[in-house]
């Protein structure tokens, strides 16, 4: 079995602005294409700047703030970082809550991207669980978590994290399987 190194989360802040911008182009150059490649860093791909991307993380959390930057739902992101080199390997983000018409049917409470250059090494599993914890201290009992029907390592980071399936659902042609995640 595998061992994971040990990860931490923190929000996004001007000391890792090179290894986000970093963490960017590396997802920009493998997964140019993909309908998912941003998953769970909302406006990164937009963002002309790291510190661009670290401001609109800031006000995305507050309910005040949060639709001066696009979004109805106020949130907060969190960079996954390996405490062994300090290298961020993913980005997770955490809605406050799903009572938006996207959100509580194909959104749910958070998204994730790995590093493409870290993938398969268990990272997303010990993100979401550590995410857990970031939802338990907002008050939400359980998260839902969304995968494409075909994303089998993401329903596997899921299941492993208690996920439990309620339906599949169709959104613009695309089969998408809703899980419930324990945050207890």
């Amino acid at each position: 079995m595998r061992t994971v190194e040990e990860l931490f989360l923190l929000e996004p802040c001007a000391e890792y602005a090179e290894d986000i911008w970093a963490f960017r182009q590396e997802i920009l150059d493998f997964d140019a294409g993909s309908n998912d490649q941003f998953a769970g860093c909302m406006s990164l791909n937009s963002s002309s700047s790291a510190e661009e991307w670290i401001e609109i993380c800031r006000l995305r959390k507050s309910e005040e703030t949060c639709g001066s930057v696009g979004t109805s739902v106020p949130s907060h992101m969190f960079l996954a970082v390996r405490k062994s080199d300090n290298r961020i390997v993913g980005i997770i983000d955490l809605r406050h809550h799903i009572n938006h018409p996207i959100l509580g049917t194909w959104g749910g409470h958070c998204g994730y991207s790995v590093r493409p250059s870290e993938r398969g090494k268990g990272y997303a599993k010990e993100m979401l669980r550590l995410n857990r914890s970031n939802a338990k201290k907002l008050g939400i009992d359980r998260m839902l978590v969304v995968c494409d029907e075909d994303n089998f390592a993401s329903e596997k980071t899921i299941i492993a994290n208690g996920g439990v399936f309620e339906k599949a659902i169709d959104v613009d042609g695309t089969r998408m399987k809703r899980y419930w995640v324990p945050v207890g």
